[in-house]
């Protein structure tokens, strides 16, 4: 497919609107900065139902099993596995044995509305990536903070993944957003969980206490990670620690030992960032700036397609490049 992101559907509630839904190009920016064309990505009422939600973000398929046979001296063996396809397009999402339990797509929208309508929280994006091979969902949380006088604020979301692979389960994580750039900030402090998710097995019955507990350890991570905010945006950055920031992050190839002490290319786009990147203007010269340059080359600029980046952010090495972009900020800024 020409495009990671083939559907996606969004709560829009024009009355809270402060601008248009599509822009003069006939795009719409979303959450992560995927600008998505129309018909690709359909605008839904907040509180729709699930059923609603499905058609939106065109999720009305089913995955569906046929046998995978070896044609051994003319002979037709069943190999033990079956190849899993959508019903609608026939593409392959993977390959799996008789005991691995897939996930529907219905009934993956079904358990996020529950676990929305039990946490009071709202059903906000939902599409699929990768021609189906991996579904996701938002779901809006009402906790939030802002810095520099409310011009830079963070809000709350719970990302629901559902990769249809073998070995692979449901995951929900919470996510902060930093509103004005759309960057996802990974929460990941010292002390706390390394990185809060959890995995959910789709057998067992849903789990209403589990959905306030996760709440609740949401909203206490966001409380630290808020106290870490106000520190980084605290604390000044010199030149020489900034590039020290840098190298730890994206460090300098083995083959390049003769430029161990400069910037490697990812690591000078990364400072190009810091005074080009949405925001440049708050909290500029500090460690929150300098946090904030690492996480929007990782959402918006690193990878071919805003699509790939934003699987990269959430599920691959870009999530872990965050994490330990926040905790050697906050190591520099302490010995500032």
């Amino acid at each position: 497919m020409s495009h990671e992101v083939e559907t996606m559907a969004y709560a829009y509630d024009e009355k809270k609107s402060t601008g248009n839904v599509w822009s003069q190009d006939n795009t719409y920016e979303h959450p992560w900065h995927i600008n998505m064309t129309k018909g690709r990505s359909v605008p839904v009422d907040p509180g729709c139902s699930p059923d609603d939600m499905i058609k939106a973000a065109r999720l009305d398929w089913t995955i569906e099993r046929t046998g995978l046979y070896a044609d051994i001296n003319g002979e037709k063996v069943s190999t033990g596995k079956d190849a899993l396809y959508r019903s609608d397009t026939g593409d392959i999402l993977t390959l799996a044995g008789p005991n691995w339990h897939e996930v529907q797509p219905t009934e993956f929208v079904n358990f996020f509305h529950d676990f929305c309508t039990e946490g009071s929280m709202e059903m906000n994006t939902m599409g699929s990536l990768f021609a189906g091979k991996r579904l996701f969902a938002l779901a809006k949380v009402d906790a939030e903070f802002s810095l520099f006088r409310g011009r830079d604020r963070i809000e709350s979301y719970f990302l629901f993944s559902n990769p249809i692979e073998y070995g692979q389960s449901l995951d929900l994580r919470f996510t902060p957003t930093r509103v004005v750039c759309n960057n996802t900030l990974t929460l990941a402090l010292k002390g706390h969980n390394s990185d809060l998710g959890v995995r959910l097995n789709h057998r067992k019955k849903f789990d209403a206490e589990k959905v306030k507990e996760l709440l609740d350890m949401g909203r206490e991570q966001l409380h630290g990670y808020k106290e870490a905010a106000e520190f980084l945006a605290s604390k000044r950055w010199t030149v020489d620690a900034l590039k020290e920031y840098y190298m730890d992050i994206w460090p300098v190839g083995e083959r390049k030992k003769k430029d161990l002490n400069e910037l490697n290319r990812t690591g000078k786009m990364a400072m190009d960032a810091l005074d080009t990147q949405p925001g440049a203007e708050l909290g500029e010269g500090s460690w929150w700036q300098a946090y904030n340059s690492v996480t929007y080359l990782i959402d918006n600029v690193l990878g071919k397609t805003q699509e790939s980046r934003l699987n990269n952010a959430q599920f691959g090495q870009g999530r872990k490049l965050k994490v330990k972009a926040l905790n050697k900020a906050l190591e520099l800024a302490d010995a500032t």
